[in-house]
């Protein structure tokens, strides 16, 4: 690059000046970003497209691309593709001036297009958008107006109004006749050879045949035109001279009427201008900001956030580079410490590299756009950003490559502050290494003191521990592998890196005796400097294996303690459901003597209402005896079991009594029957059970109402099968009722 003139300050607003945006190439991403738009205007606002110095406008433009990136994925059809550039149209309209067709085509298209995509955006909720959508003017009257007019070739149609069509009715007609009246003179014996080629034409507007020169005394009409040769005169007959002149008229009405027509559409279109002329601005402006999402989901972009006091980009890749581009780690800001980064490294290692790219994505950052980054990204809205990176000297203007370094940066220290990003390539170089070193380490202290950010490059071992002394400064590195004399392009922070010239110039066959030479000429202070990084740079690795193997450790450790904390988990898991399952089955042993009591307790009932079945009834009271002993040791077996760590059981509530109603469960206390409560007589207060057999009706006060019993399967228990046989075999086949009342027998 050619510096011909002091560099200029930035646009107002903007956060670099031109010669940052050449040093770090910020007009190529905006070649992609105007790529993506669809027409000529969004194409014009992405070409003025800069990186904003204000937070809230950096904010603005982050949230317009968020918007517009939710509207590609919601709705991959979403475009305005389809409107022109009418800008030039709406301007004569607004003058008075007619438009062309073609002319009209555009604004009809641009019309269709803007319906189509206020239509997309009926429902939608973003602000943003929004506000676009109520920009917008379809205006479907004119479109469907123009449309009725104009044919997709410019031509009007014969639709656009009654007069035309019927004057283009007189014209077709007028037409007819006079290539008919030709054509029949062609065919005229009495013109045989006269007629040089038997067609009709058109010469001068007028319709006409070719006669012979030789023969013109011949035909009696109006010389029109002649061939080349002079050979062929094109004659209008005195015959169709009339018919001529109809066709002629039929042709000016109909062009004086498709002026009016012109002439109307266009008062339309200047009705409407100003509305026009906004709801285009407003596709405009939508079209960028989708064209900016584009762009992000193209590089796989993500939106930074928000920090002011770190840069933080996690596999950030230069978006220039394609998809081959390295990614790199950046970290910079006064959260991690340092503010400033000395990056060193062999040539070609990707020193220049690295600041661009962190250069580049800050400024894609303040315009609006997304980063090539992964999710986490953060970075500040810097008031400006300042890049000194290649060699501008200038002829013209007597600057070496260290003068046009320095001017840079007497540039930089004067609008250096809080806020600020300056990055520096090759800090100092172009002078004596002594002092250069020394001039970049007083620059860096002062560009710190003033408070900015600062990225640098360097090949000067004085810098590397200038970094490694400064609390506000840190060493990083390229590395480079030596063995295939290829870069890896990866930045390590904290690292001091080397030139690697000696092994380099090995590599490529310098003589060894040379390379002795060399290394014996070296100052003992740089030999010692070096030593002194190298061993730095070992400390540092050994500390981030050690940092490594920390991590590793505490993994393991918290992978250990969630697996003990889940086996315990796991054994009161078990240990409650063992609980449980006991817990059911004593239930389940209540349930069964309970509801062997109750068969018993049926069966005594039975036997007390037949006469001389005393005996009977003694002993199947005795197994009542029996199986209530054995509902109550049941009982007694089920209880809760105490809970473990301190768990109570539930607490038993005491059943709160319940007044007989029909549906619920009742026992009588005196009989012991037990059935669905089937009536409750409100003038007796009697109670009518639905038992296993004959119904039962006994007095309200001797029900009580309980749960409704638990069914299960029959078992296999020897003991109350036997107690049922004998119970069952000393019940006597008939039932004697007399004398007893009705309700007591049923």
């Amino acid at each position: 690059m050619t510096r011909t003139a002091p560099a200029a300050e930035p646009a107002p607003g903007a956060a670099a000046d031109p010669s940052t945006l050449r040093a770090l190439e910020f007009a190529q991403v905006i070649e992609q970003l105007a790529a993506l738009t669809a027409f000529t205007p969004s194409r014009e606002l992405a070409g003025e497209t800069l990186p904003m110095a204000d937070a809230r406008h950096v904010a603005l433009l982050q949230d317009q691309t968020d918007e517009a990136a939710r509207l590609v994925i919601e709705q991959a059809q979403a475009s305005v593709g389809g409107a022109r550039d009418i800008r030039a149209a709406l301007e004569r309209a607004g003058r008075g001036g007619r438009l062309t067709p073609q002319e009209l085509l555009d604004v009809a298209a641009t019309l269709h297009a803007t319906g189509q995509f206020a239509a997309r955006l009926a429902d939608w909720r973003g602000p943003h958008l929004r506000e676009v959508a109520e920009a917008l003017d379809d205006a479907p009257q004119l479109e469907a107006r123009i449309e009725r007019s104009v044919d997709e070739a410019g031509e009007i149609l014969d639709s656009a109004s009654a007069a035309l069509a019927a004057v283009r009715k007189r014209l077709r007609t007028a037409q007819d006749r006079v290539r008919e009246r030709l054509n029949t003179m062609l065919r005229s014996s009495e013109l045989a050879g006269v007629i040089g080629e038997a067609i009709v034409t058109l010469r001068a507007g007028r319709y006409v045949i070719p006669i012979r020169a030789e023969a013109k005394g011949r035909v009696k009409g109006i010389v029109h035109d002649q061939s080349a040769s002079g050979a062929t005169l094109f004659v209008e007959p005195l015959g169709v001279v009339e018919l001529n002149n109809t066709w002629t008229q039929a042709t000016l009405d109909a062009q004086r009427e498709e002026e009016r027509i012109l002439d109307e559409l266009s008062h339309e279109v200047e009705a409407r201008a100003e509305s026009l002329r906004g709801s285009l601005q407003a596709l405009a402006r939508a079209d960028l900001w989708m064209a900016r999402a584009r762009l992000g989901m193209q590089m796989d972009g993500v939106r930074p956030q928000a920090a002011d006091d770190a840069v933080e980009l996690l596999s950030a890749r230069h978006p220039l580079l394609g998809p081959g581009a390295v990614a790199i780690d950046l970290r910079l800001g006064e959260r991690f410490g340092y503010r400033a980064l000395i990056v060193t490294g062999p040539n070609t290692g990707g020193k220049t590299v690295s600041l661009k790219t962190l250069g580049l994505l800050a400024l894609m950052h303040q315009a609006g756009l997304r980063v090539p980054a992964a999710e986490g990204a953060r970075l500040p809205a810097f008031r400006r950003v300042m890049a000194d990176i290649g060699d501008e000297q200038s002829i013209a203007q007597s600057l070496s490559t260290f003068s046009s370094h320095l001017r840079n940066v007497v540039r930089f220290v004067a609008a250096a502050g809080a806020g600020t990003l300056i990055l520096l390539d090759e800090i100092g170089a172009g002078t004596d290494p002594t002092e250069g070193s020394a001039l970049a380490m007083a620059v860096v202290e002062r560009l710190l003191e003033l408070g900015a950010t600062i990225a640098a490059t360097t090949h000067y071992a004085e810098l590397k521990i200038f970094a490694q002394e400064h609390e506000l400064v840190s060493n990083a590195s390229v590395a480079f592998d030596v063995a295939t004399l290829q870069p890896t392009y990866r930045l390590e922070i904290g690292l001091p890196g080397k030139s690697q010239a000696f092994a380099i110039a090995e590599r490529l066959g310098l003589p060894a005796e040379i390379l002795v030479d060399a290394r014996s000429r070296l100052a003992a202070e740089h030999v010692t400097m070096e030593e002194t990084l190298a061993a730095i740079s070992r400390a540092e690795a050994d500390r981030s294996a050690e940092l490594e193997e920390a991590r590793h450790e505490r993994a393991e450790a918290h992978d250990a303690r969630e697996l003990a904390r889940g086996g315990v988990a796991r054994a009161r898991r078990e240990a409650a459901q063992i609980l449980a399952d006991g817990r059911r089955a004593a239930d389940e042993m209540l349930a069964r003597a309970e509801r062997e009591v109750l068969e018993v307790r049926r069966e005594l009932t039975r036997q007390r209402n037949l006469r001389g079945a005393r005996k009977g009834a003694d002993e199947s009271k005795a197994a009542l005896d029996d199986l209530a002993g054995r509902a109550q040791r049941a009982r007694a077996a089920a209880a809760p079991v105490p809970a473990e760590d301190g768990a109570g059981a539930e607490p038993e509530t005491q059943a709160e009594t319940v007044q007989p109603r029909v549906g619920l469960w009742g026992r009588s206390r005196t009989l012991g029957s037990v059935g669905r409560i089937v009536e409750v007589s409100g003038r007796t207060g009697r109670v009518t059970l639905e038992t296993d057999g004959p119904r039962v009706v006994i007095p309200g006060e001797d029900v009580e109402v309980f749960p409704e019993p638990a069914t299960s399967p029959e078992t296999g228990d020897a003991e109350a099968d036997e107690l049922r046989r004998r119970a069952a075999s000393r019940i006597a086949p008939r039932l004697d009722l007399r004398g007893e009342r009705v309700e007591e027998a049923l």
